[in-house]
């Protein structure tokens, strides 16, 4: 009602809401807050020389509980230091910004709203653009739409007032700017007054904003995150020279506990790749990798691939192929989430780059690789195998092992300059069953490098977890070989050497299990090489001398498996050679073989008299057989007593040997077999052998 003529009695009334505005009474507040606003409008002029006086009990009232009363606050703070005093700005800053947390919208709205007016309207607002313009983008992140759309009103309005007030030195811009090419999707490219805003008080506004997105505080590093986004979405190319702060923060932010912030600073660091040159980024990004690269670094390094365009990249494709593939990046850890984010930067690059990955293959291929190989979730191999796929298709080939067959011999010698230093404990053991068991049929193809590889490897000399980790692999091999390492029909070429260079010299007895989980691996890729045809009886003949001693020993192993193999592997050397066998081999393959009928295990005993089967019929065309008799008379001896086993299976496969062994000499078996009845130790089959013997005899 009375306007400017109140002001003789503004100290007085500034010094009645100095008192209303702490009332313990809400109404009361909110009613002074009211009248502070009024008063302010009332007299402009003279309003100043007292505002700074309501700003502290003003800032004791905006965190009431009750959100009326702080939107009321607000609404005076915006009206006492736009009519006021300036510099209460700052008094008043730190307050408001803790109100855009506030859980309630309209205390948000109110807080929007206050801070887009003074950015319109204050008389010092140039002086303030750089604390106030993150508050009020700030505001664009809101999850109320209202608010984010009151935030962007605003903000349109200022850019646009901004381009006004400054027309002559943005002339230029006005006349001759032209829109990227490249630009991220879904989002509308702000006006040129919004982005000059941004662009000339980012210097001011980054260090407090890197700070905060290392706050204690989760909320505020989600905050901050959302507006590093907006600001470097205005800033455009003005970037480039904040560089070495933005990633410093993005790398430290990209390990975030919270995953809100890490989403947020990934869109960040496209809008890098976006805006910064290759040249410039790459150099920046790069010595952190030659360092200790952190899964942060990495998954920087692949949103900024992910948001350059194609072709401003493609002049840098080599440089990133070789940096990825360095042992150093590539195996510097075996954890899970480092080796996704490195796949994530291979996607990246097949995903921008398309043909031009081409010319990196090679080297994408070894990264690939590299995870493929690191102990981890069939979800992350599945996806290895999806991205060489992709890296397959934008060559224009059919599929991954098309990759394989392109790259087979360079990736071997790749492994193989190192081979001569592994351990159990080198990456590129597991690297190099990678390569040996995911190729498929396209190791047929290099068998030159990966025989040399095994050869190397596998010497007595070496590890022995190594050793038996690639026999674990070669012995997988084998026992697909025709869709594996003789896919081509070439592995027969290189069996003297797996079996002279590599098995034989594995199959010597050495103290400890490894050693012996060794033997059983290296029995077990005779015996499948022997299973599907490979080792033919030529190539056994040429073996037999070598290898017959060894796997003779090999029956007494603690391994069920590896008996059991042993006495297969010498059932089949029996067939093929026996009959070349002197009177010692004749004698050191039985006794040996005839232990396995106590064996433990039935598997074995059957798999032994099945051998002693073979044994009789070679010594009968034998030209030793003469001076076997003793030996033979042992053997029926023996034999009859396991007539009496309680395994009704092994007491038929002896009768099966003694009908074979009857053969030699029948009568002195006739002489046993009464014997053993003549002590009253009649087994089942003692009738039907000597029926057997005399139905023989009538046939003869």
């Amino acid at each position: 009602r009375c306007g400017a003529s109140m002001s003789p009695y503004l100290g007085d009334i500034a010094r009645v809401l100095q008192a209303t505005l702490l009332d313990h009474y809400a109404e009361v507040r909110r009613e002074s807050c009211a009248c502070a606003v009024a008063c302010a409008r009332a007299m402009p002029e003279h309003f100043h020389m007292q505002s700074e006086s309501l700003i502290k009990p003003l800032m004791q009232t905006i965190s009431h509980q009750h959100y009326r009363v702080r939107v009321d606050v607000i609404q005076a703070t915006g009206a006492v230091i736009q009519f006021g005093n300036g510099k209460s700005v700052d008094d008043v800053l730190s307050h408001l910004a803790q109100r855009l947390f506030d859980e309630i919208p309209k205390v948000r709205h109110a807080v929007t709203a206050v801070i887009g007016e003074w950015l319109l309207h204050l008389r010092d607002r140039y002086s303030y653009f750089h604390k106030l313009i993150p508050l009020l983008l700030g505001s664009f992140s809101d999850e109320i739409p209202e608010n984010t759309k009151l935030a962007w009103t605003y903000w349109e309005k200022i850019g646009l007032q901004w381009e006004k007030e400054n027309e002559e030195d943005l002339k230029d811009k006005m006349d001759f700017s032209v829109s990227p090419s490249h630009y991220p999707k879904g989002e509308t490219r702000p006006g040129l007054g919004c982005r000059e805003l941004v662009s000339r008080n980012l210097s001011k506004i980054l260090p407090g904003l890197c700070h905060d997105i290392t706050d204690w505080l989760g909320s505020t590093r989600i905050k901050a995150s959302q507006l590093l986004y907006t600001l470097l979405l205005h800033a455009e190319d003005h970037i480039t020279q904040h560089m070495e702060l933005l990633l410093r923060t993005l790398y430290q932010a990209c390990s975030d506990e919270e995953s809100e912030v890490v989403k947020n600073s990934v869109k960040a660091a496209e809008l890098i790749g976006t805006f910064v040159s290759p040249k410039v980024s790459l150099k920046l990004i790069t010595p952190a990798f030659e360092q200790t690269p952190k899964a942060s670094c990495v998954m920087v390094l692949a949103a900024v691939i992910r948001g350059s365009p194609k072709e401003i990249l493609q002049p840098h494709v080599a440089q990133l192929g070789n940096t990825l593939s360095q042992a150093g990046v590539c195996q510097r850890s075996e954890e899970v989430f480092y080796m996704e984010q490195l796949l994530y930067c291979v996607q990246a690059l097949i995903e921008v780059c398309q043909e031009d990955c081409k010319e990196i293959s090679l080297q994408l291929m070894k990264v690939l690789v590299t995870i493929m190989a690191t102990p981890s979730s069939q979800d992350l191999k599945e996806k290895v195998e999806k991205t060489m796929s992709s890296l397959a298709a934008v060559q224009q080939l059919e599929s991954f092992h098309s990759l394989y067959k392109q790259h087979i011999i360079q990736l071997l010698e790749w492994l193989a300059v190192s081979c001569e230093g592994w351990s159990c404990y080198s990456p590129e053991v597991l690297q190099f069953e990678v390569i040996a068991t995911h190729s498929g049929a396209v190791i047929g193809e290099a068998l030159d490098e990966f025989v040399q590889v095994l050869r190397t490897c596998l010497q007595p000399n070496r590890d022995p977890q190594m050793r038996l980790k690639l026999f674990t692999v070669l012995s997988q091999l084998l026992q697909k070989a025709s869709e594996t390492i003789n896919s081509q029909g070439l592995f027969p070429s290189y069996l003297e050497t797996v079996i002279k260079d590599i098995l034989a010299p594995n199959l010597q007895w050495h103290a400890g299990r490894t050693a012996a989980a060794i033997r059983a691996t290296a029995v077990l890729c005779l015996w499948a090489l022997i299973h599907c045809e490979m080792l033919s009886p030529k190539e056994i003949l040429r073996v037999k001398d070598e290898l017959m001693p060894q796997i003779i020993a090999s029956m007494d192993e603690d391994s069920k498996i590896t008996r059991l193999m042993a006495c297969r592997i010498v059932d089949v050397f029996l067939k093929v050679c026996g009959r070349q066998f002197d009177a010692d081999k004749f004698k050191n393959t039985y006794t040996e073989v005839l232990k396995r009928l106590d064996d433990a295990s039935g598997e074995v005993r059957l798999a032994a008299a099945h051998t002693l089967a073979n044994w009789f019929k070679c010594l009968k065309d034998s030209d030793v057989k003469s001076s076997m008799e003793n030996h033979v008379e042992f053997l029926y001896q023996e034999l009859l007593v396991h007539l009496d086993d309680p395994d009704e299976n092994l007491q038929k496969a002896v009768l099966e040997v003694l009908k074979e062994g009857s053969i030699l000499y029948p009568d002195l078996l006739v002489r046993e077999v009464e014997g053993v009845v003549h002590k009253h130790q009649t087994p089942v089959y003692c009738n039907q052998l000597l029926h057997h013997i005399q139905s023989a005899k009538e046939s003869a």
